[in-house]
């Protein structure tokens, strides 16, 4: 007599699985904009309160908001340098922030416990189009700081020291934004799936720990991306001495 298939609780986990809104000819991942929104309103809820009131002597929200700014200001120092690093400290900050955010939303709120009529949300990090779009920015952005600051002698870049390196530096174009977004990708969606899977297992305690431990993965995922994006601004920009 054969027995039933063993039915586990977790293979109901889905990955992939999206709510789609139509707008004209183009599918839009709805969960993700919906789950961007919360992240960009809390940002700005931050914000808010932590500058409504300056004061000389920093407290609270305040102390924690110039506490951030210094320290991607020294990020952006010291990736980008001196003389350019001002122009591209909004980015960096920016960039940092909303997946330090997106990051800690994921494994701090319950995304689960609100139904969709399909797809479920998360972090909106945990979805591919999210890093690759942030990936694609940066790739952008480094690409306008040579140009904007060198002009057509950015070009001189690929065939430096030697025009044997043309191909090489063109793949690395390729790769730099791919190793970005399925970096930062790989590392959220893992998480999310490992603390999803021990809450069907062990619903209470065992949990917390790989809660904690993607608290602290997730912020190093966003100063990992931030601090390439800087690097690969600031090697855009940097001029030879010759």
């Amino acid at each position: 007599m054969a027995l039933p298939p063993l039915q586990l609780p977790f293979a109901e986990l889905e990955v992939g699985n999206h709510l789609y809104w139509q707008i004209g000819d183009l599918n839009i991942h709805g969960q993700v904009f919906l789950s961007s929104w919360v992240v960009i309103g809390l940002l700005l809820a931050v914000v808010v309160s932590g500058t409504r009131k300056m004061q000389r002597d920093p407290l609270g929200l305040q102390n924690l908001l110039e506490f951030l700014w210094d320290y991607l200001r020294d990020l952006a120092r010291e990736q980008i340098g001196e003389k350019a690093y001002r122009d591209w400290l909004p980015f960096i900050g920016t960039l940092f922030l909303f997946i330090f955010v997106s990051n800690w939303c994921g494994a701090l709120i319950p995304w689960k416990l609100i139904e969709l009529p399909s797809g479920e949300l998360g972090a909106p990090t945990a979805d591919i189009n999210t890093t690759i779009a942030l990936a694609l920015l940066v790739s952008l952005a480094y690409f306008y700081a040579g140009l904007s600051r060198k002009g057509l002698r950015y070009f001189e870049y690929y065939v430096e020291p030697t025009p044997i390196m043309l191909p090489f530096k063109i793949v690395e174009d390729f790769t730099k934004p791919l190793s970005l977004s399925f970096r930062l990708f790989g590392n959220i969606l893992a998480d999310e799936l490992v603390v999803a899977v021990l809450a069907f297992l062990v619903p209470l305690f065992v949990p917390l720990p790989a809660m904690f431990l993607g608290l602290f993965t997730s912020a190093i995922q966003a100063l990992i991306f931030a601090t390439l994006a800087a690097y690969y601004i600031g090697e855009a920009v940097h001029e030879e001495q010759h």
